[in-house]
């Protein structure tokens, strides 16, 4: 164990280094996130003066936006820190190391909570000193969130390493599309029951939908929904399982066809 331990933390040092090195990489990483909250902030205080839902609970719309990426950023950070690799041709090098796939993915899940927090941290102190909202005036539950939705981005986001493995780059735009397929579903800054019946029974197989629903209860109704949160972290233990299962079986695929050592831009 205590072999792998050093050779997870060696790869996130690698792209520690990388980000330590790169100002611009970490402006990126925190610019979607800071302009998202701008732009759903702002909505919120025109909206505060027209419409009595968001001024009963003006956290709402920012909230949402926040948790989004959450999950989205959670996602992508998977993603790029594996892209990372395919683009500076390195992913050949990693696999003749001793470095097992198993590994590889528990450090592109570190990897990914330490862009997120990058990303997410300035965004949340801006909305607090621009529109007095404070994100965790949602008391704990807000942990049970940020856990349920970014466990729900690494399963995403680990078929997607795994597509892109198994199918060259030709699969990189899916790192940026999946998650947005679901935005529409998950009921970010509108209950599920406002979707057709038939999406409605796609969105309650998301840990996301439950996620939101259990954010609304909290700033609309200052009620919190254990059994929303419940079901929410049940279905991310099958996704994570299925990001895993798909990442390995990828994986196995693309070592079979001879594709590790033939990837890169």
């Amino acid at each position: 164990m205590s072999g792998s331990a050093g050779r997870i933390l060696a790869l996130l040092l690698r792209h520690g280094y990388v980000l330590r090195s790169s100002l611009t990489r970490a402006l990126e990483i925190a610019y979607w996130p800071t302009m998202q909250m701008l732009v759903w902030g702002f909505m919120s205080v025109f909206l505060a003066g027209k419409t009595s839902y968001v001024a009963q609970a003006f956290g709402v719309l920012l909230s949402g936006a926040l948790l989004w990426d959450v999950l989205f950023r959670g996602q992508l950070g998977v993603c790029v820190s594996f892209l990372e690799e395919m683009w500076s041709r390195n992913l050949c090098h990693l696999f003749v190391s001793p470095l097992r796939p198993w590994e590889m993915m528990v450090g592109l899940m570190a990897l990914s909570v330490m862009r997120l927090l990058i990303g997410i941290v300035p965004a949340a102190a801006l909305c607090g000193l621009f529109y007095g909202f404070d994100v965790t005036s949602l008391g704990w539950p807000l942990l049970g969130f940020f856990v349920g939705l970014i466990v729900m981005g690494w399963g995403i986001g680990l078929v997607v390493c795994g597509l892109i493995m198994r199918y060259g780059m030709a699969a990189e735009s899916l790192a940026w599309l999946l998650g947005f397929a679901l935005m529409p579903v998950t009921g970010i800054y509108y209950p599920v029951a406002v979707l057709p019946e038939w999406l409605q029974a796609l969105a309650w197989t998301l840990p996301s939908a439950y996620m939101f629903e259990g954010m609304r209860a909290v700033v609309v109704e200052g009620q919190f929904r254990a059994d929303l949160m419940l079901q929410g972290l049940a279905l991310d233990v099958v996704w994570l399982a299925g990001g895993c299962a798909g990442f390995m079986a990828l994986f196995e695929a693309a070592r079979r066809h001879g594709q590790l050592l033939q990837q890169g831009e």
